[in-house]
């Protein structure tokens, strides 16, 4: 492991351009009184929270046991499951871009490029995503299958964002971000709920749901939701990316077993969902797009036992099997995920808590060859995942300073141990403010597609009638990309109107991802015939760099039934060659795919009991490396309760323009996001 120590001339910068705003946040500090806490004992639901009882929700992906958001010594934002109602999101990556730092771009109908402060792509391979605990990151090619993470959005409580790195807790590949999504409880979800929608973009949507118990210790739930997308704006006419889709889930919790919760939860899915994809062909055409389908399907079953011992105490045990069926024009993936993770709190004195946990994930892979020029060897593999992590909080000071110092310890079959060390400091002079400073280290760890992928490319006419392909071959050598990570952050509640959220960040990577020819390794080949020239290459850890940047986030009440949010989103990643690399191009395409600049504000109005009017805008400067404009963009909800138990919404989305352009197409032209309406009527009982 790597320290970098040359890093320190830029974390000098880095503290020097943050030395403005920080003055002017941290000048303040002493300005009010101290105010005592809210009492929440026994919390209304959120949407009637004040600011001020808003801001200490407690949340749990910091570190696995709950804790208030305003203390936590993390850049976390918390989108609430009626931030998520009244945004008029039918996904979680639309729910996404209610969160600072976050940068979603819309890839077509179905597809989508998701960053945490860079790094942005179609599989966010840098961000750690999961759903109720269950990780939904895959290795094959580092990242996640936004089209495949789906869910009834009524049942969603939050869902917890860290913008930074959280490998401590939460392992490899939690290196520029984690993404918990958090449903309700069973006992949250009772009764029945019916649900439609339709417009021109989401077609149609039905979703059910019904939940009950025995009116004691036991309560359950179940959903059935079925789908169906049109196609976005394709200037050629080829309109592939129309979907369908269908899941249904349940979720059972029983108190009291063992002195302690049982939850018992799954889902399971089939989805079909157009799409173009490239291959390569040794005849002609040699380079084309391919026209079909994505067929994904799935299912995944989870048992988690919590039981409390004592205030600060306890433990929790939870496991899951989660299969998934993946098959795309080009590529296909087979694999059954088995999981168990042992996680215990304990509080040896007032002014003391640790954390430590063990796990161990083992993973079935069958990738069958789809057509030639990619393939995965062997085709059958097991991908494994042991980790151990300690966490110690120590209350320097009782309420006001708190320093957590921990590590965690992971072992794959791709690396050998490897520790993700963090240290983070928390200062609470009032209760109505808090700063907080962080180190962390974190690596992503390699992926199937680095280590086992052969991969063709077509390169172009080499002369005498012959074609140049190049071909990416395994690299069992690939090692973890290293980060050593460097935050400061501030929040304050200004009396009961004001809260603002600001993070800056220094991030230093290194054995970064890039492509590298072979070059002594140039030749000819009849396999596959005809005769061709055969420029090898690999997948390497070939890059190191910077980014620096910050994220604030205002949050205005200026009357109970008005609620304005705001975010600005400043990134600047500057990244180069090691000594020893051949990169051929990679650097313009993760600098350039990546906004400097996001800006975003939201306006909640209630009009009455009956009436709510949501607004929404975001800018997004230009993807330059991509070719893609920068753009600004609106969507409206209005509500109408139109008595206690039915809700009618209409929704408008990227209303400004036609069509708009976010991110590159996997084959053939940009496909253009399309100005969209969508009714929806709920009945619940």
């Amino acid at each position: 492991m790597s320290m970098n120590p040359s890093g320190l001339p830029d974390l000098v910068r880095f503290a020097r351009r943050l030395s403005v705003p920080a003055f002017l946040f941290i000048s303040v500090l002493l300005a009010e009184p101290d105010v005592p806490p809210p009492n929440l004992d026994n919390p209304a639901s959120l949407k009637k929270l004040s600011l001020e009882e808003l801001s200490q929700i407690e949340v749990t992906t910091p570190s696995k046991g709950p804790e208030p958001a305003f203390r936590s010594p993390v850049a976390i934002y918390v989108i609430t499951g009626d931030d998520i109602r009244r945004s008029g999101a039918t996904s979680i990556p639309e729910a996404l871009r209610l969160a600072p730092g976050v940068e979603v771009a819309r890839i077509d109908s179905n597809r989508w490029s998701i960053g945490i402060r860079g790094f942005g792509t179609r599989l966010t391979r840098n961000v750690l995503v999961m759903i109720d605990g269950r990780t939904v990151y895959t290795t094959l090619f580092a990242g996640t299958y936004w089209e495949a993470q789906d869910t009834d959005m009524m049942d969603i409580d939050r869902i917890e964002v860290i913008r930074g790195p959280g490998g401590v807790i939460w392992g490899p590949n939690a290196v520029d971000g984690v993404i918990n999504v958090i449903t309700k409880s069973a006992t949250e979800t009772q009764g029945l709920l019916v649900s439609a929608l339709g417009g021109n973009e989401d077609l149609g949507q039905v979703t059910a749901r019904y939940g009950g118990g025995n009116g004691r210790d036991f309560t359950y739930r179940a959903y059935v939701k079925g789908y169906a997308g049109a196609h976005e704006y394709h200037s050629d006419g080829n309109n592939y990316d129309a979907s369908r889709s269908a899941q249904a889930g349940f979720r059972m919790e029983w108190n009291d077993v063992g002195r302690g919760l049982f939850t018992l939860q799954g889902d399971g899915y089939v989805e079909k969902e157009g799409e173009g994809a490239g291959a390569v062909s040794y005849t002609p055409p040699y380079s084309q797009n391919l026209y079909g389908y994505e067929y994904l399907s799935g299912a995944n079953i989870l048992g988690r036992w919590q039981r409390t011992l004592s205030p600060g105490n306890d433990l929790q045990v939870e496991a899951y099997i989660d299969r998934t069926n993946h098959r795309e024009p080009n590529v296909a993936d087979y694999r059954t995920t088995y999981d168990v993770d042992y996680l215990q709190r304990v509080k040896p004195d007032s002014w003391q808590q640790i954390s430590f946990g063990v796990g161990a994930r083992v993973i079935a892979i069958d990738d069958p060859v789809v057509v030639s020029g990619i393939t995965f060897t062997p085709i059958h593999r097991t991908d494994q995942l042991y980790t151990a992590f300690l966490q110690d909080e120590i209350a320097l000071i009782p309420d006001r300073l708190t320093v957590t110092l921990g590590t965690k310890l992971l072992h794959t079959n791709f690396t050998a141990f490897e520790p993700e060390p963090s240290a983070r400091l928390a200062w609470t002079p009032t209760h109505n403010q808090t700063v907080w400073a962080a180190f962390t280290h974190a690596l992503r760890t390699p992926s199937d597609a680095e280590e086992n992928f052969t991969l063709s490319g077509y390169v172009g006419p080499a002369g005498n009638g012959l074609q140049a392909f190049a071909a990416f071959l395994p690299n069992l050598n690939f090692a973890p990309e290293q980060l050593n990570g460097y935050e400061l952050g501030y929040r304050r509640l200004f009396g009961d109107k004001i809260l603002v959220d600001f993070a800056g960040f220094l991030n230093h990577y290194h054995d970064l991802f890039d492509e590298e020819l072979i070059s002594d390794q140039f030749s000819l080949s009849d396999s596959p015939p005809p005769l061709h020239l055969l420029l090898p290459a690999q997948f390497r850890n070939g890059l190191l760099g910077h980014s620096t940047g910050f994220e604030i986030a205002p949050e205005w009440r200026p009357v109970k039934f008005w609620r304005l949010r705001g975010s600005y989103s400043y990134l600047d990643l500057v990244l180069q060659k090691s000594a020893t690399s051949g990169d051929i191009g990679t650097i313009p395409s993760i600098e350039g795919g990546s906004p400097k600049h996001e800006i975003s504000a939201q306006s909640a109005l209630d009009l009455g009991k009956r009436l709510q009017f949501d607004v929404s805008y975001r800018y997004v400067s230009a993807l330059w490396a991509l070719g893609i404009p920068a753009y600004s963009t609106a969507d409206c909800r209005l509500a109408w309760r139109v008595r206690p138990d039915v809700e009618l919404s209409l929704n408008g989305r990227d209303l400004p323009h036609a069509h708009h352009l976010e991110y590159v197409a996997d084959a053939g032209p940009n496909v253009a996001i399309e100005r969209s309406a969508y009714l929806q009527l709920t009945w619940t009982r």
